[in-house]
Parts: structure tokens; C-alpha cells; sequence
């Protein structure tokens, strides 16, 4: 090609060159485009805040999600075996079981072997079924349970007739009516007295003894409950019949309230402090309170001519547990009253209970217990003893529990005691040929 036609197709290629460049400026910056871009800008923008704002409120969500899981798995913890002093705050019914659809059915109980001393309960060695409860729950409706206990045999009682324990329904999240998980809940029916805290641990597979404290408060009555939970602290309260006779029927028309307030302020540490009164109790009819005391229950001091007695009651409770083990105290005091026309028969009573567990390694634990009494006019207190129901009052007894034992698992658990029993009676009476030797094979399904 001539060298003339190459140059000039070269200052061709130039000037199209320029030219393209020249329109592409000029599309870049004239003011409609301008004006699209910043739209765009701003249209990413907004849509970047959203997706931000988005992201935020996941992330909170997911924070809330955690933290209900982390308090969940603490819940977890603290029912796992060897951590027991965290009990259950709202007094809710572990069971595992069998489902039959909605239907879930458990048990548990104890078989044992025991002996007392001379003046024990058990002086002849005995074997026996020291418990076995069957328990039902099941779905009524959304968030009503209902809730059931056949007791075939217990060691209060000297047979083996059926008896019914709890048997109740249960409205849960009744504060979703104001948009709040577990602030109330409502039971009505037969139901345990919420007074003090070893009533939630005294059935042989949570406790880790045979024996339980001196005093031992626990009971059912019929009656109506609340429950629930508000921050890190938990209250039940209870309005029952308070009448021991027959457990079906009340006699006097004033009614046992009782109640719990506990506070955990983490996970290691627990209070709770309990108030009751029996309300005034038919000494004829009624006969005795709905809540038992120290193995037998409260009943009238008086003459025959008494008409009502009634016993009120305050205690305190705590726990402090660590990885392998816990430590808890509990101390109340009750007044008994009467309306007597031939005398005065007002009683100070006051108890207490110290309790630890030390879990070992290859699911072997140690555990002890040292309670006591005491009472200037004396009380009845059965404790071991035989005969002392209506026997001799008692001014104060102790009571030194040493035990241990093996886990197989939560569901199977062998647990061995030899406990030391001394009290003195009104009149100067002593108490001593009550120790008790037993050994225990505690099991749940």
C-alpha cells in the first residue's frame, strides 16, 4: 500500500477516536445524567439502610434467642443430678415416662430395708416398698394440662391401700392475656402446700438420703395456686382447706394460705422465704391440718372442749451449690394457738436443717444432714419414734443423717444411711433408742 494511504488512514482512525471520546464526555456530564446517577446513589443508599436496619433486628432476635437458650440450659443443669438445691421454682412436675399420643405416663418409688432402735419405728428389721406412685399428665387444651398421682404405698402410711396425691389442672401462660411467657399460671385442684422447699426433693429418687429433716413440712389439700415468674424471681401462692381428716372435706370455713417468694441472683446461688398460716382448724372435725410436721401433723393441744386451733409459719431457705456438689440451710418458726377455755396452750417452735452433697468420681456421693427442734413447752414430734403422736411432748430433738450411695443413672440410684436421733421430753424424759439404719434401691420410669 502507498505510503500516502496509510497516513491518511491513520489521522482517519485519530479523528473517530476523537470524535467517540468527545460524544462519551458529553453523555457523562450533562445534567441528565448527573441527575439519574445521584438518583441511583440515593436509591442505593436508602436500600443499603433498609437492609442494615433488617440485619440489626435479626441480630437482636437472634441475641434474644440465645439468651433464652442459655437460661434454659441452666434450667437443665441445675435439675441434673447432684446439682438438686436448685429447685424447681414454680414446683413443676419432672417426669420422664411413657407417650400414649397426648397421654404421658411415669413412675417412681423405693424398695428398702430398714431398722430403728428399740423405740424406733422399725425395731425387727424390716423390708419394705418404701414408695411407688404412678403419675399421668396429659393436653386438655391449648396450654391446659391436667396433672395426676396414685400413691400405692408411702412411708406415712401403714398399708398399702391407693391413695390419690396431687390430681390437678393446670392453665399455663395465663399472662399471654397481656403478652407475657409465664408471669401466671393458674392450678386448681389437689395440689402440694408451697411452704418451704424440701417438700419438692423428700420422694426417694430426689432425695439424697433416706431420711428427711426433723420437721419435714409437706402436705396436699385441696385448693386453687398461683405461679410464676417475673425476672430472676419466681412466687407461688396458695389458698387450700387446710383439713387433714379425711382430705376431701373442710370443716371450718377459714381457709390455709400459704406462700413462696425465691430469688436467684445467679447460677450457683438461691433464697427463697415461705409464710403460712392454717387458718383456724376444727378440732372435732377437721382433727388435724393439712400439712404434716416432723411425721405426724399438727393437731389440737387442748381439751376436748377446743373448738379450733390454727399454727402459723415462716421460714427461710438457701442453697449455694458448685460443679460437683451443693450445700443448703433452711431455719422457721411456727406458733401453735388454741382457743381453750381451760388454759393457755401456746407454743414457740422453732426448726432447722443443714444439708450437703459431694458427688465423687465413678458416680459414687456423700451426703449429710443435721436438723433439730425446739420447743420451751414441748410439741408432739414422731421423728423415728414410736408412740409419740399423741405421746409425751417433746422440748428438743436433733437429728445427725450420714449417707451415700451409687448413681447407675437419674433413673436408678442405690443410697445407704445410718442416722443418730436424741431429744428430751416435758418432764424430763429422754429420747435416745430411736437411731435408724437403712438402705435404699430408689428407681423412676
Amino acid at each position: 500500500m502507498p505510503a500516502g494511504s496509510t497516513a491518511s488512514t491513520a489521522s482517519l482512525h485519530r479523528a473517530n477516536f476523537f470524535f467517540a471520546t468527545a460524544i462519551f464526555l458529553t453523555f457523562c456530564f450533562s445534567p441528565s445524567s448527573a441527575s439519574g446517577s445521584q438518583t441511583n446513589l440515593e436509591q442505593e443508599v436508602q436500600e443499603l439502610r433498609q437492609e442494615n436496619a433488617a440485619l440489626k433486628q435479626q441480630v437482636q432476635q437472634q441475641g434474644a434467642a440465645l439468651e433464652a437458650l442459655t437460661k434454659k440450659v441452666g434450667q437443665l443443669e441445675a435439675a441434673s443430678p447432684g446439682n438438686e438445691p436448685a429447685a424447681e421454682q414454680n414446683d413443676l412436675p419432672v417426669r420422664g415416662g411413657y407417650n400414649f399420643g397426648k397421654v404421658n405416663l411415669s413412675g417412681e418409688g423405693g424398695v428398702a430395708f430398714f431398722n430403728t432402735g428399740s423405740e424406733g419405728f422399725a425395731p425387727h428389721s424390716e423390708f419394705r416398698v418404701d414408695e411407688a406412685r404412678l403419675f399421668a399428665d396429659a393436653e386438655i387444651w391449648k396450654d391446659v394440662y391436667f396433672f395426676g398421682e396414685a400413691d400405692f404405698a408411702t412411708r406415712e402410711n401403714d398399708n398399702l391401700n391407693l391413695q390419690v396425691g396431687e390430681l390437678y389442672l393446670d392453665f399455663e401462660d395465663v399472662s399471654q392475656l397481656w403478652g407475657r411467657d409465664g408471669q401466671l399460671n393458674i392450678r386448681a385442684g389437689r395440689l402440694n402446700v408451697p411452704f418451704g422447699e424440701e417438700y419438692m426433693t423428700r420422694n426417694v429418687i430426689d432425695n439424697p438420703l433416706i431420711s428427711r429433716s426433723l420437721s419435714d413440712l409437706w402436705g396436699f389439700d385441696p385448693g386453687v395456686e398461683l405461679y410464676g415468674a417475673l425476672g430472676k424471681f419466681n412466687y407461688v401462692v396458695a389458698v387450700q382447706n387446710s383439713s387433714g381428716k379425711n382430705g376431701v372435706q373442710d370443716f371450718d370455713g377459714d381457709k390455709s394460705v400459704a406462700g413462696r417468694i425465691s430469688f436467684d441472683p445467679n447460677r450457683w446461688l438461691h433464697f427463697s422465704i415461705s409464710g403460712m398460716r392454717t387458718g383456724d382448724v376444727n378440732a372435732q372435725q377437721d382433727f388435724i391440718t393439712g400439712e404434716w410436721f416432723a411425721t405426724g401433723f399438727f393437731h389440737s393441744l387442748g381439751s376436748p372442749a377446743t373448738t379450733t386451733f390454727h399454727v402459723d409459719l415462716v421460714e427461710g431457705d438457701v442453697a449455694v451449690r458448685w460443679n460437683n456438689g451443693y450445700a443448703k440451710a433452711f431455719g422457721g418458726y411456727g406458733r401453735y394457738g388454741d382457743n381453750d377455755p381451760g388454759g393457755n396452750n401456746g407454743r414457740d417452735i422453732f426448726y432447722y436443717s443443714v444439708e450437703g452433697v459431694q458427688n465423687l468420681p465413678a458416680k459414687f456421693f456423700v451426703a449429710a444432714r443435721f436438723s433439730q427442734i425446739l420447743s420451751d413447752h414441748g410439741i408432739n414430734v414422731v421423728g423415728y419414734g414410736n408412740g409419740y403422736f399423741f405421746g409425751p411432748l417433746t422440748t428438743d430433738i436433733w437429728r445427725l443423717s450420714l449417707g451415700g450411695g451409687y448413681r447407675f443413672s437419674d433413673r436408678l440410684i442405690l443410697k445407704v444411711e445410718y442416722s443418730l436421733e436424741r431429744g428430751n421430753e416435758v418432764g424430763g424424759g429422754t429420747r435416745d433408742n430411736e437411731d435408724f439404719f437403712g438402705t435404699e434401691a430408689a428407681f423412676r420410669f
